[in-house]
């Protein structure tokens, strides 16, 4: 290793631990979930649904029909598309999640945040070898998708704090 390399590795690494024994820390890293106390779902009862209301009840948020406010979830869209040329051996894809939300206000029915549309896309590689794993492979990233949105969705609905 060449010296120059070496002590530009100890500078960073250096200043990483000088600002984590000071008590820095990025932000968003440990940011607890939303700060609504109560909110409801509506909406088809979907995977997504179920991973938003578990982190939201994790986040210490009740979730009850009688709520406040509504979050509005609409039905899951998932598109597959190829990448590149198709052919024999390991294809690339790409897939995407769309799902429409809103927040509404329940008692004069106004729109704390107004319909949008949610996209995550990932991408994976199949092969025409084992049909099965290829749909395991789907299903996987299907659930990786809702994951990511779920998140996201929570990132948005800090925003109405």
């Amino acid at each position: 290793m060449q010296r120059r390399s070496f002590l530009g590795i100890m500078l960073v690494g250096g200043a990483g631990l000088g600002l984590a024994g000071c008590g820095y820390r990025l932000r968003g890293l440990d940011t607890p979930g939303p700060a609504i106390s109560e909110l409801a779902i509506a909406g088809r009862d979907s995977d997504l649904a179920g991973m938003v209301r578990a982190r939201l009840e994790s986040s210490d948020t009740l979730v009850h029909a009688q709520a406040p406010l509504v979050l509005n979830l609409g039905a899951e869209a998932f598109r597959e598309r190829p990448l590149g040329i198709q052919g024999a051996g390991p294809r690339e894809l790409e897939m995407e999640l769309r799902v429409p939300y809103s927040v509404q206000r329940r008692s004069d029915g106004a729109y704390r945040l107004p319909q949008r549309q949610l996209e995550v896309v990932t991408r994976f590689t199949v092969s025409d070898d084992n049909l099965l794993a290829q749909e395991e492979l789907r299903e996987e990233t299907r659930q990786e998708l809702r994951r990511d949105a779920a998140r996201r969705l929570l990132d948005e609905l800090r925003s109405l704090e």
